[in-house]
């Protein structure tokens, strides 16, 4: 096994950096719980939400396939897409990147679709 792991670190590594963007957000503007209503520290807390939403579900799908001896071009091709498009993603959000939200969210979810069809043809063949 050797793809799951690498992108479970670097998504966890995008992970953390969105939470101490939170962090960081909540000591400048002395807000402890919830966003305060500001705007910096909501698109914060979305992308951060965001990744914990889709992140998960998709590194199981990852392990599955990989589990399952699926080429590692597949592997990787389906890992790089999904890192691909939740820094897009995150970053779009924080920078009200209509564009480039809308590429993010798409390679996720071809991340996320692909490799759920995948793992059911290697169930079915």
């Amino acid at each position: 096994m050797t793809a799951t792991p690498i992108y479970a670190a670097l998504l966890t590594l995008l992970f953390v950096w969105l939470s101490l963007n939170v962090i960081k957000l909540r000591h400048r503007y002395k807000i402890r719980l919830g966003d305060g209503n500001n705007a910096a520290l909501r698109a914060a807390i979305s992308a951060q939400a965001n990744a914990a939403q889709y992140i998960p579900i998709a590194l199981i799908l990852l392990l599955l396939l990989e589990l399952n001896h699926a080429h590692f071009l597949l592997l990787h091709g389906f890992g790089m897409a999904l890192l691909a498009g939740r820094v897009m993603h995150a970053r779009a959000i924080q920078t009200d990147h209509i564009p480039m939200r809308v590429r993010g969210m798409q390679l996720t979810l071809f991340t996320l679709i692909g490799s759920a069809l995948a793992n059911l043809l290697l169930l079915l063949f």
